[in-house]
């Protein structure tokens, strides 16, 4: 592989979208709702957005790699590892790994202090408490990850959702609103669900190496009816945004590209191999994008509707 194949996978860059679109949304919804927006201040965003996504990608597999977790997903006889492998096969060394993802957080960093300049404080802090947030989803002493209390199913919530739509619409606007919120809880609880139900694929090896996500102290059964609720909490906000007046009427044809992830549900039986949760994941990846991508498009109509 050449050094930016590498990059790309040792980062999991395919997944980029799942930041990109609470930004761009934040973005739409400043321009759509204030008239507000500065190309340059966007630009900037994105840029400092994918930095702290692939920072968060990278500490994660760092820790997971140091904690035991990713060693013992790729030996378990029923678990499906989804770390990079750059750690676990000796792709990378350690000091590379540890020196590229550094260098990401150094970039966000960087991206969140101008903007913090150019926009107000408020950037900087809540582009400052995403970074933490990413860093201690499973960096000691506090690691969300492995608490199965919900704390990391909520800092997933405010990382790819609330947090980067309300940041992009400051840095626009440089104030705060309600529906920048509301339009945040879509794709939040979408991106939640993503990383909810990637937890199914090794949920056995999490227990043996000491990580209680909500699969491993709830079981299959319990795990697999919050997850259908954290699907209906999704639908449930698209109707909300439309009747606070965050989306257009038509924004709620994103609901529709939900529906092949709703039929997946019902394949599965209360106890299934890890091979049997690979469609619910593929599927809540391709709602979440699809989803994410008809929320913009309603925007965009919309803002060329008020030309």
């Amino acid at each position: 592989m050449n050094g930016w194949t590498s990059f790309a996978k040792a980062s999991r860059l395919n997944v980029i979208p799942v930041m990109l679109i609470p930004v761009a949304l934040g973005a739409l919804g400043a321009y759509v709702w204030t008239g507000e927006f500065h190309p340059w201040l966007f630009l900037l965003t994105l840029a400092g957005a994918a930095a702290a996504h692939l920072f968060s990608n990278m500490i994660n597999d760092l820790w997971d790699f140091k904690n035991g977790a990713d060693g013992e997903a790729d030996h378990h006889v029923d678990a499906i590892s989804t770390n990079s492998g750059f750690l676990t096969q000796g792709i990378w060394s350690l000091r590379k790994f540890e020196a590229v993802t550094w260098l990401l957080f150094v970039i966000a960093a960087a991206s969140g202090v101008i903007l913090g300049l150019l926009s107000g404080w408020w950037a900087f802090v809540l582009g400052a408490l995403g970074g933490l947030i990413a860093y201690f989803y499973v960096a000691p002493p506090v690691q969300f990850g492995y608490r199965g209390k919900g704390y990391s199913e909520i800092a997933i919530l405010l990382s790819f959702g609330i947090l980067p739509v309300m940041g992009a619409y400051y840095v626009q606007t440089s104030h705060m609103d309600y529906r920048a919120l509301l339009l945040s809880l879509p794709i939040g609880l979408l991106t939640t669900l993503i990383l909810f139900n990637h937890h199914f694929l090794h949920w056995q090896a999490d227990r043996q190496a000491g990580k209680n996500t909500l699969v491993v102290v709830w079981g299959e059964k319990r795990a697999l009816r919050f997850s259908r609720l954290l699907l209906l909490l999704a639908c449930l906000s698209m109707v909300a945004c439309v009747a606070a007046g965050a989306l257009p009427l038509y924004g709620l044809a994103a609901l529709i590209t939900v529906l092949p992830l709703y039929m997946v549900y019902g394949r599965l039986q209360e106890h299934n191999r890890s091979e049997a949760y690979l469609p619910l994941m593929g599927a809540s990846m391709k709602a979440t994008m699809s989803s994410g991508g008809v929320l913009i498009l309603s925007l965009l109509i919309q803002s060329l509707l008020q030309i």
